[in-house]
């Protein structure tokens, strides 16, 4: 056994998380042959399942709908499931209960939040900034939304923020952790800086809930959106958040106003107003089936210090360096995350020449990352599954294919 390998063990036997393991659906280790296990490392796009949410969703499929039917709105929780699951979250990203509300796409929030940003600013403001190095879904909303509310759009990357504010700034979008690269921006920063000249800040938070600690009542934040299939582990598709600091949520004007978002939802009045708190972020009838699995995902959550995966994940991400460092030839890849860990996030980037043909190598041999065009390789790591024996496992296929 290496060195490398030695203290993968020694590593997994300290690690306080590793029992947290054993809540998921993941391939199995083989002590006879190791390394024909399988290593997930693409919990950044979509989180492993949590073992007991099966049998939740069957009995929300055979009970709660096969037996109670409509009746479940009221004796099964269906109404309030946007706002209690909303406040299962809100530790998770450092949120007070009542200000996060969970329903409809990562995209669909990211356009109530901006479109009601520029609602609430003054008049006289007429930019909005989006991050140039976003999700390209964020930067298509924030070109809607500018157009809509005729405001100019101007992309600047978050280093050039500070510089780029000024007296017309409506509001700034900007991405947590960049998801080609893994960078982690600086979050409380940049909020102060916004806030310093009249602006609001929007964070997409896509990328860092449930993989680092956020601190969105502490630093202040606005509005936050967010998805929770990837650290959040709720499913493909699954419903994601929007989060309204709790000081706006009267000013609060979303551009898609819906019956379920209106004071007397059953009232059925021709004209709308607005239910109270983060309820004002709700649309139209809530995607159950989706939202109580997330719900149950979430409790792989209870008992678990974001602290402790903060520590855990940058841990994971410098031994994953240490091994490609020492699995790789010098010069076949170049590491695209930063090392500073205030500036990473819970993924890796590596850049190299032959990067697509590379990961299907790795996937066919039970690997598991993914690849961004044209040239880089993506490894996440999610600390509630992930292990240093998987990382090590990792890197040193990364290193066979690579030679």
């Amino acid at each position: 056994m290496s060195e490398l390998a030695l203290d993968a063990e020694k590593l997994d036997a300290a690690d306080g998380l590793a029992a947290l393991r054993e809540r998921f659906v993941l391939d199995p280790v083989s002590e006879h042959a190791p390394d024909a296990t399988g290593v997930y490392l693409d919990g950044n796009s979509l989180g492993a399942l949590p073992a007991h949410v099966p049998g939740r969703v069957a009995d929300v499929i055979r009970r709660q709908w096969g037996e109670l039917r409509i009746r479940s709105w009221e004796e099964s929780g269906w109404w309030t499931a946007p706002e209690r699951i909303g406040d299962r979250i809100a530790p998770l990203v450092g949120a007070a209960p009542g200000q996060i509300v969970v329903g409809d796409s990562t995209s669909v929030n990211v356009f109530k939040a901006l479109v009601a940003a520029v609602r609430m600013a003054d008049p006289s403001r007429d930019e909005l900034l989006v991050d140039a190095t976003t999700f390209p879904t964020d930067g298509y909303i924030a070109e809607s939304a500018a157009r809509l509310t005729g405001r100019t759009l101007r992309a600047v990357t978050p280093a050039e923020v500070p510089g780029a504010l000024g007296e017309r700034t409506a509001a700034v979008l900007l991405n947590h952790v960049d998801y080609r690269t893994g960078r982690l921006h600086d979050l409380p920063a940049l909020t102060a800086g916004i806030h310093a000249r009249g602006a609001l800040a929007v964070w997409d938070l896509c990328h860092s809930a449930g993989a680092l600690p956020v601190g969105l009542d502490e630093h202040g934040v606005d509005l936050a959106v967010g998805c929770t299939y990837k650290y959040l582990n709720g499913g493909p598709g699954s419903p994601a958040y929007l989060y309204v600091r709790r000081e706006l949520q009267d000013r609060f004007d979303s551009p898609l106003p819906g019956w379920n978002s209106h004071a007397e939802p059953f009232g059925m009045s021709p004209s709308y107003t607005p239910a109270p708190g983060a309820l004002r972020g709700r649309v139209g009838t809530p995607d159950i089936l989706s939202l109580l699995a997330l719900e149950a995902a979430l409790d792989v959550w209870d008992g678990v210090s974001v602290d402790a995966v903060r520590a855990k994940s940058l841990a994971l991400t410098d031994f994953f360096l240490r091994c490609v460092s020492a699995y790789t030839e010098p010069g076949r890849v170049e590491c695209l995350t930063p090392g500073r860990h205030a500036e990473r996030g819970s993924q890796i980037a590596l850049r190299c020449a032959d990067a697509g043909e590379v990961m299907k190598r790795l996937i066919a041999r039970g690997v598991v990352g993914d690849f961004r065009h044209p040239d880089v390789l993506r490894f996440g790591f999610t600390p509630l599954y992930v292990g240093f024996r998987d990382v090590e496992r990792a890197a040193r296929a990364l290193g066979e294919e690579l030679a």
